[in-house]
């Protein structure tokens, strides 16, 4: 498992330097911390943080969940193929249950409070859209008709429970499995996250540009 986790990260990082993009000006701006070597290097901190917010995007029902979640997890400083990987955890398989779940679990709290949550205009024409982007050739629906044709405002809420929940339980999990398993999970990680030849190349000529404009 480790080393098939290791090739893969040496994959995606080799993508994200590949000779047609590592000279480009705008890639760099955009990717440059995601060369951090500690972002990609597996200890019990960053994967906690990383599978925490994967956990966090991967039920919600947003298109390009991994983007989203690879970016919050650069900003973090948690490990990114993590982050990204836990959004696997919503698939074509596994959808709809998930958002039946969700809307089962809104419609509940609502109704265990008293809430009467109004129907989410915005958020259906949303859903609505999502459906007809991801529908299958053969007309099986991407979003139950169950939530389409309910109030979304439970499922919204749902939603946004469910994603906390999992996110909450997540955190000191990795931790507790850090501590009865160090050996698969260590504390720190076990090569020290020394910046690469590639990365102080990037900060220098980022350096160099600031300081042309400044000059100009």
């Amino acid at each position: 498992m480790k080393r098939r986790y290791l090739w893969l990260v040496r994959r995606a990082y080799r993508a994200l330097r590949h000779k047609r993009l590592r000279h480009r000006h705008w890639w760099q701006d955009l990717t440059h911390k995601l060369f951090e070597r500690r972002l990609w290097m597996p200890c019990r901190d960053t994967v906690a943080t990383g599978l925490t917010i994967g956990m966090f995007f991967a039920v919600m029902p947003l298109p390009m969940q991994m983007i989203f979640a690879g970016i919050v997890a650069m900003r973090f400083h948690s490990n990114v193929p993590i982050a990204m990987a836990a959004c696997w955890l919503s698939n074509p398989l596994t959808n709809v249950p998930l958002f039946l779940g969700q809307y089962w679990i809104g419609s509940k709290v609502a109704g265990s409070l008293g809430l009467q949550l109004p129907d989410i205009q915005w958020f259906k024409s949303f859903l609505h859209w999502l459906d007809d982007l991801n529908k299958s050739d053969d007309g099986r629906h991407w979003v139950p008709q169950t939530i389409l044709n309910g109030n979304t405002g439970d499922f919204f809420l749902g939603t946004l429970i469910s994603a906390i929940l999992l996110a909450a339980l997540t955190y000191p999990l990795v931790h507790l499995f850090s501590a009865i398993m160090p050996h698969h999970l260590p504390a720190r990680p076990r090569h020290s996250a020394k910046v690469s030849s590639f990365m102080r190349k990037i900060r220098a000529q980022r350096e160099a540009r600031k300081q042309a404009k400044k000059a100009m």
